[in-house]
């Protein structure tokens, strides 16, 4: 039987698979009850406002795609239109994903909080379907991208040396993410510190309280953060990490070992993830009588379990190499690591969120405080179980060349499980707008309850899900250096057989600078994006004061002007993210112009550590500070209304930019920096001054 063009057929019939599932579940989701006129009132308002963001999103984001790929295609040297025409398909296809999984979001949160008024289970499957199509739209989009751009550039067997031209793929998924996540990290907390700060603190209000002109823009805010935002970030995650494997595996070494097989590995492994993803979320139905946080690491679970055995199959029968499972398997016990490291740290019962709360017994600092520190404790674990995974892998391949394939494979096992984590993510948003729209709507105890019940649940899969997008963004970009380097050694005629081929004195100055520009790259772009958010707060604030003064507003009889601040807070957003965008892309370009490929290979590396550490502490206590303002509201140490509350909804809103913007935006950050440099490399070759050296 010929294993190796079934697997080829397989890529095309995933993929159909892929494109037939998103319209049937969207079919499903959109018959489903709206409920009441009011209810119908309310989703508008959000459904009109993340409209009206993401169209002006995409307007920024689209003149710059296309300019940049004009300029790219005057001045590469080679590939320029395929390159240009990469970043141009690259970015295109991730604003359809998340135009695509936004608009089912949007519709799902009245369909589940209609369920919720009978039953949990119900509103919990409409919730990770409404969510599943966001998951299935990333991995779909990404691969059928990389299959249209090898027929248009003409890659095949006997033109394999082409696949580098795919770089343009990644590269403009890369900076459409770099627009989406800052854009919606900004916006969705700035809107939501605003409207908790304005409204539950100050006038003492319940939280999505129709009388807070700032509640529409908070619940906006959960889509296109959340769910556009993290779904660019993994979409142009799967990209790099799709065509920089193929970009390895075309170098002379590892074609003579796997041939065209082992070029279209990725691809092959992209088709399985897709199949898997769907298994997953079939699995998660609802259930009156296990909790739903069960149900959904059920679809996790089973999206892992089939995952495993495609990949036994491939490594088997395909590759006839069965390092490649083992790999693969190492890639997603890590990833599952990072889930279980996430959920002690900020789950809703975790010893973590537990003394947070504790401590906000006596102000918001020493809650503060501690949550900083249990964040800062987190990422010592996850990176310590990706550091194993990488060095299990390239343990596989015997310290020599074979090693790097092994690496890239256990990234391709993390990245697998992105679109059932995207699906989990995507669910926090509609619930949190479903628990919204049950308490503006008045809907009563018991439905508020089951919706605040699945949004604890949607806490810690989007904890789960930022997690699991930094470990995938850092083994993203060891894959990204290993083709850096590889690309380096074919532009500059260098027989890459060993791993001493390319060596790099880290005690040379320009070098030692290098790693020091890289380390605090990250804390530049936090510090830009707090910033951001800070100002965004502080209008929202003002904007929300001054509405509570309009005759009626606070009795009930009026309401307040909902899309004033949504625009507001929209400016502001689009506005703000300009600054940390010139920065990710201005640094690196002077490291590799003036100090040359390999220093700028250098930066590249502790950049990416930085940005992991740092990225892992900010998420992490952003997400139990969340947890500890929740389980506060339930009831512990007095609930509502009581110093203890307060204490933890300022610690909450403390939490809030760094688990949802800054941190989420490192991930970009790293990304961006590193598929921009493989892109640029034969200009740095060409044209850098190489100072120093």
């Amino acid at each position: 039987m010929n294993f190796d063009f079934l697997a080829h057929v397989f890529v095309y019939i995933a993929g159909a698979i892929g494109i037939i599932s998103i319209i049937v579940i969207y079919l499903w989701l959109i018959k489903k009850d709206t409920g009441t006129e009011k209810m119908q009132e309310l989703a508008s308002f959000i459904r009109i406002g993340a409209n009206a963001f993401l169209r002006r999103e995409f307007l920024t984001i689209t003149p710059f795609l296309v300019g940049l790929a004009v300029i790219l295609y005057f001045v590469m040297p080679d590939g320029n239109w395929q390159i240009a025409l990469g970043i141009l398909v690259g970015g295109g296809l991730s604003m359809l994903s998340i135009y695509i999984g936004m608009q089912a979001s949007i519709r799902a949160n009245i369909r589940t909080t209609q369920a919720a008024r009978t039953s949990i289970g119900k509103a919990l499957k409409i919730a990770f379907r409404g969510g599943s199509i966001m998951g299935l739209s990333i991995v779909t989009f990404n691969m059928l991208g990389v299959l249209i751009l090898m027929l248009v550039f003409g890659i095949t067997p006997e033109n394999h040396e082409s696949v580098h031209m795919l770089i343009g793929f990644g590269f403009g998924a890369s900076l459409s993410a770099l627009f989406a996540q800052l854009g919606g990290g900004i916006y969705t907390k700035a809107a939501d510190i605003g409207a908790d700060l304005a409204g539950k603190v100050e006038a003492g209000i319940p939280e999505d309280d129709p009388r807070n002109a700032g509640v529409i823009a908070d619940l906006v805010g959960d889509n296109v953060g959340d769910c556009a935002g993290r779904g660019a970030d993994l979409f142009e995650s799967g990209a790099d990490n799709v065509v920089t494997t193929m970009i390895v595996a075309a170098s002379p070494f590892f074609v003579a070992k796997y041939g065209w097989t082992g070029i279209m590995f990725p691809v092959i492994v992209r088709g399985i993830g897709i199949l898997a993803t769907l298994v997953g979320i079939m699995v998660v139905q609802g259930s009156e009588k296990k909790s739903p946080l069960w149900s959904v690491n059920s679809g996790y679970i089973t999206t892992a379990l089939t995952c495993i055995v495609f990949f036994f199959f491939l490594s088997l029968y395909v590759m006839e190499d069965m390092n490649l499972f083992y790999a693969q398997l190492m890639g997603i016990g890590g990833a599952f690591s990072i889930v279980f490291v996430v959920q002690y740290y900020t789950g809703a019962k975790s010893k973590a969120v537990k003394n947070i709360a504790r401590h906000a017994q006596s102000g918001p600092a020493l809650g503060i405080l501690e949550g900083l520190a249990y964040g800062m404790e987190s990422t010592v674990w996850g990176t310590f179980l990706l550091g194993f995974v990488v060095m299990g892998a390239f343990a596989l391949g015997k310290g020599s060349v074979d090693g790097i394939y092994y690496i890239a494979a256990a990234t391709m096992g993390v990245k697998e499980l992105k679109g059932i984590i995207m699906a989990g993510d995507t669910f926090g948003p509609i619930v949190d707008n479903a628990a919204g729209i049950s308490q503006m709507a008045g809907l009563g105890a018991e439905t508020r309850k089951i919706g605040d019940e699945l949004d604890t649940v949607g806490n810690v899969t989007k904890a789960l899900a930022k997690g699991y997008a930094m470990g995938a963004a850092t083994m993203s970009s060891m894959v990204i250096l290993f083709a850096y380097l590889l690309e380096y050694a074919r532009l500059s005629g260098i027989s890459f057989d060993s791993l001493d081929d390319i060596l790099i004195n880290l005690i040379v100055p320009v070098n030692a600078v290098a790693i020091f520009f890289g380390a605090a790259m990250p804390y530049l772009f936090s510090s830009l994006t707090l910033r951001a958010v800070n100002e965004g707060a502080f209008k929202v604030i003002d904007e929300i004061r001054r509405q509570f003064k309009i005759p009626g507003v606070m009795e009930g009889t009026t309401l307040p002007e909902y899309a004033h601040v949504v625009d507001l807070t929209t400016q502001n957003a689009l506005k703000s993210m300009i600054g940390p965008t010139m920065v990710t892309i201005i640094v690196p370009l002077i490291v590799g112009f003036l100090f040359g490929p390999l220093p700028l290979a250098v930066y590249l590396i502790s950049v990416t550590a930085s940005s992991a550490t740092l990225a892992g502490t900010q998420f992490n206590s952003g997400g139990a500070l969340d947890n500890a303002k929740k389980i506060v509201e339930e009831g512990l140490y007095g609930g509502k209304g009581t110093k203890t509350h307060a204490s933890v909804v300022i610690g909450d809103t403390f939490g809030d930019p760094l688990k949802d913007t800054a941190g989420p935006s490192l991930h970009i950050l790293v990304k961006l920096q590193n598929i921009m440099s493989i892109t640029l490399l034969p200009l740095f070759i060409r044209f850098g001054l190489n100072l120093f050296q």
